[in-house]
């Protein structure tokens, strides 16, 4: 050592080293860029797992959008029965609309 006081002595530096790259290291292991990088490797897998979850997503958008819809045709139907001047035969007529359509389709 020179004597300087500015000077870091090189236990110091290493000790400093070793903690940035301990850091890096357990960011790394949070990022879980190993198993993303396996993933990459294997595109069957990627591909399967993308089927699943685009497969789980657009029936959740089916039961979702079935559950609202079905909401909505009750409420339409209880406004309907309370005889509400105007806007009760403006939703009666939605409503026989979507039941008479719903009548057609023979899945």
């Amino acid at each position: 050592m020179s004597g300087d006081p500015g000077e870091i002595p090189p236990e110091e530096k290493l000790n400093a080293v070793y903690r940035l790259t301990t850091g890096l290291v357990q960011q790394m292991e949070k990022a879980r860029i190993a198993e993303y990088t396996q993933l990459l490797n294997s595109p069957w897998r990627l591909v399967w797992l993308n089927v699943l979850s685009g497969t789980a997503r657009g029936l959740g958008i089916a039961l979702g959008f079935t559950f609202f819809a079905a909401t909505i045709i009750y409420v339409l139907q209880v406004l309907g029965a309370l005889n509400l001047p105007i806007i009760g035969d403006y939703i009666a007529d939605i409503v026989r609309i979507v039941q008479h359509q719903l009548e057609l389709k023979t899945f």
